[in-house]
């Protein structure tokens, strides 16, 4: 199973008063390069930052193990996103993408790890989602069979969520790992 991974970076951050991707922890280390190592250790072969809003200053942050997916038309929100990097992901011949968005930067590789080990006997057609206490949220795994779908049922700035919740997404239980909570306020 090939497995890549792909981190959301691309918004505005309009209520976080700028775009994530520039975002850094209290250490100053950058999200991106948090949610790359994070892809990494939880099984990803490799991993795309997928980059729109101060695209050039937000791929300077990205680590040389992960590749830049430039998303030119961002502003057309998180659907433009998704359907850049899952291109890209395809071009690649994953079986798998693990999408997670640059604003959970404490989410654990152990995440990860329990959403691609649901995906049974044939990973490219699995969907599997993170939820915390029953709540959806990040990782997602989505298979390769979905990719060409779902970027056709996104819209706007509305994510996959109605696409997994109509294709029978696998739920797996992460909160016991962490809380699942994305920053949309600058600490």
């Amino acid at each position: 199973m090939r497995v890549c991974g792909l981190v959301l970076a691309a918004g505005a951050g309009t209520r976080f008063g700028g775009p994530k991707g520039l975002a850094r922890d209290a250490d100053g280390e950058p999200w991106v390069a948090r949610a790359v190592r994070m892809l990494r250790a939880g099984g990803c072969d490799e991993v795309l930052v997928a980059v729109g809003a101060a695209g050039d200053a937000v791929a300077a942050l990205v680590p040389s193990e992960a590749s830049v997916v430039r998303v030119p038309e961002w502003r057309a929100g998180v659907s433009a996103t998704l359907r850049a990097g899952s291109a890209a992901a395809s071009e690649r011949s994953a079986d798998v993408v693990v999408v997670t968005p640059v604003d959970t930067p404490d989410a654990p590789a152990d995440a990860v790890t329990r959403v691609l080990a649901v995906l049974g006997d044939d990973p490219a057609a699995g969907l599997a989602q993170a939820v915390y206490r029953g709540r959806p949220g990040h990782p997602v795994a989505i298979g390769r069979a979905h990719l060409a779908a779902l970027g056709a049922a996104v819209s706007g700035d509305r994510g996959a969520r109605p696409y997994l919740a109509s294709h029978d997404v696998i739920e797996v239980e992460c909160g016991d790992l962490w809380s699942g909570e994305d920053v949309d306020a600058r600490a």
